[in-house]
């Protein structure tokens, strides 16, 4: 099996490069690519792969791009840090993603789905990416949060938020003044709540705003430590495998 990953994070692509071997004592690795440009070059020079591991964020832009500068006939496997509900069209429609850090079952699962697409010569039908890539323009995002706040309830505004945190089994949201209240809604729904072009979630406790971030010190085992304000009175740190994510995200 001749496979092309597409990876702007060198750990992230070791991984699957690392997985996929032992998932598949066949495979053919043809190359690591990690942006659109280069992934655009390659496609002009080589012949198509029969799979595509391809992460969404790469560090010039979207890789829906690449299906808009040229055709791609290989099946595709896509890969995403991002939130799970603008995406949820690849599991209806023949074709899979991981959300990193990538699990070894669920690659497995994704491979399973490959040989059986295969082996069905089905063919994925590629203007539900262009589709997907307006949904990711389109989409509307949560602009209010009703809360409680005594024995009353009041209602905070998305973007007066400066981050959620898990604690204690609860989700808090903390806004500019400093004040803390309690939500309704997991991290992992607030993902999708809320803009990601404002909101990044940095480890498995933490969802914040851009303007929250203060400053950015590099930090043990290549991780990020923040300041953020208001300051949430504990250690604030990038994982380590959303760090290149982070960067891409800041620097958009």
């Amino acid at each position: 099996m001749k496979v092309l990953i597409i990876e702007d994070e060198l750990p992230a692509a070791r991984r699957i490069e690392q997985l996929i071997r032992q998932q598949r004592s066949n495979v053919e690795v043809l190359a690591v690519i990690d942006s659109i440009s280069e992934a655009i070059k390659w496609f002009a020079q080589n012949e198509a792969p029969e799979l595509i591991l391809m992460d969404i964020h790469l560090a010039d832009g979207l890789s829906f791009d690449i299906f808009h500068a040229i055709q791609i006939h290989s099946m595709v496997i896509f890969t995403t840090a991002y939130d799970q509900y603008a995406i949820r069209a690849f599991k209806v429609n023949s074709i899979d993603y991981l959300l990193k850090p990538i699990d070894a079952q669920e690659l497995k699962n994704a491979l399973d789905k490959y040989d059986q697409m295969r082996s069905n010569t089905q063919k994925f039908d590629y203007s539900i990416i262009n589709d997907l890539f307006d949904n990711l323009k389109n989409r509307n995002f949560r602009e209010r949060f009703l809360v409680k706040y005594g024995n009353a309830f009041t209602y905070i505004q998305a973007q007066d938020i400066r981050y959620c945190f898990a604690e204690d089994s609860l989700v808090f949201a903390r806004v500019m003044d400093g004040k803390k209240y309690a939500l309704d809604h997991t991290l992992e729904q607030l993902e999708q709540l809320l803009n990601p072009s404002h909101f990044f979630r940095i480890n498995r406790k933490i969802v914040l705003h851009i303007d929250a971030v203060e400053k950015i010190h590099p930090y043990f085992n290549n991780r990020l430590k923040l300041e953020l304000q208001p300051s949430p009175g504990f250690d604030i740190l990038v994982s380590r495998e959303r760090v290149q994510d982070f960067k891409n995200w800041i620097d958009q």
